[in-house]
């Protein structure tokens, strides 16, 4: 199995592309994690959001793989405790597809992208900063696998 996440926003600061890279890197090959980026929608004084939310959508649909299992990170989903994860991931492991979790830009998720989720993921009640939800997201896979496999990174 194969996760991929797919997020809105290129470009990152270096830290971001480590924190990232630290924990995707400790993922084993039974369930590697791959980040794809997907170009934000233009914005400015006079943009039009809703078209570039749109546009942001139809490049993450293009980008999720046909048959994968796809997650929604947004506000709307329910909040998974790190158990919960490790036996989500468990599942998705079982099932045998792949998993596409989706990360939106600034102004969330396109509704064309949660109508095709899969499931719903709302990490926290708190605010985070789009690079550092990448980060947050490689951490609790690996820290779920961990749980999942007795290593000691959990305790």
């Amino acid at each position: 199995m194969q996760i991929q996440l797919i997020c809105v926003g290129n470009r990152m600061p270096d830290w971001v592309t480590k924190g990232y890279e630290e924990y995707a890197k400790r993922m084993p090959r039974e369930c590697a994690l791959q980040l794809r980026e997907i170009s934000p929608g233009k914005r400015g004084k006079h943009s039009d959001i809703d078209r570039a939310i749109h546009e942001e959508g139809q490049k993450m649909l293009a980008a999720i793989p046909s048959g994968d299992r796809v997650v929604a990170l947004d506000l709307s989903g329910k909040e998974w405790s790190t158990p919960r994860l490790a036996d989500t991931l468990s599942g998705w492991l079982g099932e045998g597809r792949n998993v596409s979790l989706l990360v939106g830009g600034a102004d969330g998720l396109a509704q064309s992208c949660l109508a095709k989720a899969d499931d719903r993921w709302r990490l926290s009640a708190l605010t985070f900063p789009h690079p550092l939800v990448r980060i947050v997201l490689a951490e609790q896979l690996y820290r779920a696998w961990s749980i999942l496999n007795n290593h000691p990174y959990h305790r």
